[in-house]
């Protein structure tokens, strides 16, 4: 029978075995380049996509961790019944917040035609446009589309970069 240490060896241990498998099957290039022997002389532009992707990997991180910690709570024997309803709360609350966040990017993307990143957070929705004019026609127009989303008063705000 297999324990769940000798479980978490034999895991480690693969995965050691495969990344030193990986590292002696690379090429010299690729080897010169993790080593630090190339010639950095170009300039990197940055562009107003990168930020909106910066921003939704950040988000990601952030509730991916979030799930994590309501989900060993749910799954930890020694949490009471209150407890675990509450994680089990935070968790759908959690998963409708993403949902709403998703379905306003898709309508801003689909209307407007910009890439775009939301952020839920109770009655305020925040949105960060990849548009580096700022233009207050176009941020009251996405307001009122949002808004119309929702019977109650929210609070938007839009941000462009």
């Amino acid at each position: 029978m297999i324990n769940k240490q000798n479980l978490w060896f034999v895991t480690l241990f693969s995965l050691i075995l495969v990344l030193g498998i990986y590292y002696v099957s690379m090429g010299d290039e690729t080897l010169s380049v993790l080593a630090g022997n190339n010639d950095v002389s170009e300039v990197l532009e940055v562009k107003e996509s990168d930020v909106i992707v910066a921003l939704q990997v950040e988000d990601d991180e952030n509730i991916l961790k979030q799930m994590s910690e309501y989900q060993n709570i749910l799954l930890d024997d020694a949490a009471t019944i209150e407890e675990k309803n509450d994680a089990y709360n935070a968790l759908q609350a959690l998963n409708d917040s993403q949902s709403e966040c998703e379905k306003i990017e898709k309508l801003i993307t689909e209307q407007f035609k910009y890439d775009n990143f939301v952020k839920i957070e109770g009655d305020t929705i925040s949105i960060i446009i990849a548009n580096k004019e700022h233009n207050t026609e176009l941020a009251n127009k996405i307001i009122r589309a949002v808004q119309e989303l929702y019977d109650t008063q929210k609070y938007i705000t839009v941000k462009f970069e």
